[in-house]
């Protein structure tokens, strides 16, 4: 799991013109599916800018971090990649009633690094390559979806002895961007500004819709930096940026 604390120094003689809210900025320590990585960071950075809050974020698995919450882990807020886990949090009594949405629908893109390798459904059925890299199918939902689409292909039998796993979506792409794979199933925002390699779409209709929920967990209840997050999530600003890295937009969402 990967952590990320986005520090932003304010000089002394601004502190002063910093507004009521920003005066009283707090932190909030937050949990983000790995296929957000990029996205978020734009988001903590304008959240900072507008509000002063500071966002502690660690990435990984939306299993694995299903997992620490339910464990005890200090997080706030949970960014997941699907949209069963915030809902078993929520069954568990574990998150503010009412504070699930969805943030962003994902997109599932076989990759290659390399131009015209990745030509469509039928650079899976003549699999020339030696691997294909997933993510773990049990802990990250781009990873379900891999199989969904190769069992929908009628092709994951075959496929199966290509497959290298990696924990999260992180993984799966580093499997291709290093060589260890010659493609990959990774998320659209991964590779949307990639102009080198080779991608396919991967049709939505081959896999279930990837809805990617945001909660409030119970531990962020009292956080006036975690429940503005929440809402600047919801907010134009954000959704402008998730839609810049490839996601679909849900419906708006009401600011709690």
């Amino acid at each position: 799991m990967l952590r990320l604390v986005a520090k932003l120094t304010v000089p002394v003689a601004l502190v002063a013109c910093l507004s009521a809210g920003q005066a009283f900025a707090a932190s909030a320590t937050v949990a983000v599916a790995a296929n957000f990585t990029e996205p978020v960071k734009e988001i903590a950075a304008a959240f900072k800018a507008k509000t002063g809050h500071e966002l502690v974020l660690s990435f990984g698995s939306s299993g694995q971090f299903y997992t620490q919450i339910t464990q005890d882990a200090p997080f706030e807020v949970f960014l997941s990649a699907d949209s069963a886990r915030p809902k078993k949090l929520e069954d568990d009594g574990l998150v503010v009633k009412g504070s699930i949405f969805t943030y962003a629908i994902g997109k599932l893109v076989l990759w290659s690094k390399a131009p015209g390798v990745v030509k469509g459904e039928e650079t899976l059925k003549e699999a020339k390559f030696a691997k294909v890299s997933i993510c773990n199918p049990v802990a990250a939902p781009y990873g379900a979806a891999a199989v969904e689409t190769m069992q929908a292909l009628k092709l994951y039998d075959d496929l199966k002895p290509k497959l290298v796993e990696g924990a999260n979506i992180t993984q799966a792409f580093q499997f291709v961007q290093t060589g260890n794979a010659e493609v990959g199933f990774v998320a659209l925002s991964q590779v949307i500004n990639d102009k080198e390699g080779s991608r396919w779409m991967v049709p939505q209709n081959l896999y279930k819709p990837i809805t990617q929920d945001a909660v409030l967990l119970k531990k962020g209840e009292a956080n006036e930096a975690a429940k503005a997050f929440i809402d600047f999530l919801k907010g134009p600003q954000s959704r402008a940026i998730i839609e810049k890295f490839g996601y679909e937009l849900a419906a708006p969402a009401k600011a709690s």
